[in-house]
C-alpha cells in the first residue's frame, strides 16, 4: 500500500470527531475517523458521491438507523 496523504474534512469541528481523506494513485478513496484511525474504508468516488449528495441535502442524520 502507498504512504497515504490524510487530509481532515472541511466539514470536521475542531471540537468533534474528525473524518481524514486519503486518495490513491489508482483512483480509490480512504476515510478513517479520528477516533478509530485503525480502521479504514476504501472506495471510489462514483460510490462516495451519492453518500455525499445525501449528506449535504440532509438525508442522514446523527442517530438514524
Amino acid at each position: 500500500m502507498p504512504i497515504l496523504h490524510w487530509q481532515k474534512s472541511s466539514y470536521s469541528q475542531e471540537a468533534s470527531s474528525c473524518v481524514y481523506v486519503a486518495a490513491t494513485p489508482r483512483g480509490t478513496i480512504h476515510l478513517r475517523e479520528s477516533e478509530a484511525p485503525e480502521a479504514i474504508l476504501t472506495t471510489t468516488p462514483d460510490r462516495l458521491r451519492p453518500l455525499i449528495s445525501h449528506i449535504k441535502a440532509g438525508a442522514l442524520t446523527q442517530g438514524q438507523t
